[in-house]
């Protein structure tokens, strides 16, 4: 059932979409997307799949962002958000699906969020499902903005998350206002953290910190079982890489067996 504010049969909905929320021209460009695992290292499982933008044939995620224009911005969004549902549906994603957003695209969320439900309903894709992740290192024109588009996911019914946590400018502001259910710390952070003492330092205050607000913390970039025994030693569980798998172009990316040790 959908949320009755944002019913798709509802008139009042839909007299509330914006211009841009009603203009359906097509992109001009197609992409698909690579799903990569995200695992939980203290269960031994996948806890998720992170959507990532591809070329048709598997080109990279700058040959299809560079094409988003301002123009085009708010029908990419959409259209990423639709095609990684139905993607995930087609393979038979159980775990959990993760979705890029762009939140300068979005101009309502109650009205910007129907084509989401649309397509969850359509590929009978759980919305409990679906984690809705931004990337602090982007461009945040309005971060109250932002903040309110979070907490109406959250409503909705969505799990929410921050990528790239301390890469931005905008990281402890953000989360002293609000905090998502994961937050992603950065690959920077992460490479070779178990041999610089400044890294680790951080990595643990993060830690520290998200335990206190009740946020999971969620490792991405790991390609050495170091990193991986470092960040599990400092108590983050959620680990995301290349050495457990990469992205998988169309698939369902199988987690390397080694890679739990």
């Amino acid at each position: 059932m959908l949320p009755t504010s944002i019913s798709l049969t509802s008139q009042s909905a839909a007299d509330a979409g914006c211009k841009e929320c009603r203009n359906h021209d097509e992109l001009g460009f197609d992409f698909v997307f690579a799903y990569q695992p995200i695992v939980d290292l203290a269960t031994r499982s996948v806890y998720a799949h992170e959507a990532l933008v591809r070329g048709p044939n598997g080109e990279s995620a700058y040959s299809i962002l560079s094409q988003v224009t301002d123009a085009n911005r708010y029908r990419f969004d959409q259209a990423c958000r639709v095609q990684a549902i139905r993607g995930a549906a087609a393979l038979g994603m159980k775990e959990l699906l993760s979705i890029n957003f762009l939140p300068n695209a979005v101009y309502r969320p109650e009205a910007c969020i129907r084509s989401t439900f649309a397509a969850a309903q359509l590929y009978q894709f759980p919305i409990e499902k679906i984690i809705f992740e931004v990337t602090e290192g982007e461009q945040i024109l309005d971060r109250p903005h932002l903040v309110n588009i979070f907490h109406e996911y959250r409503k909705f019914g969505f799990r929410t998350a921050i990528d790239d946590f301390g890469a931005g400018y905008a990281g402890l502001t953000l989360l002293s206002e609000y905090q998502p259910d994961i937050i992603k710390i950065d690959m920077e952070l992460v490479r070779n953290v178990d041999t610089s003492k400044p890294k680790q330092a951080i990595v643990n205050g993060i830690v520290s910190m998200c335990a206190a607000l009740n946020v999971r913390v969620l490792a991405e970039g790991i390609e050495t079982t170091a990193e991986r025994d470092f960040l599990h030693t400092a108590g983050i569980d959620l680990m995301q890489g290349y050495l457990f798998c990469r992205p998988a172009l169309q698939a369902i990316g199988i987690v390397e067996p080694s890679s739990w040790a």
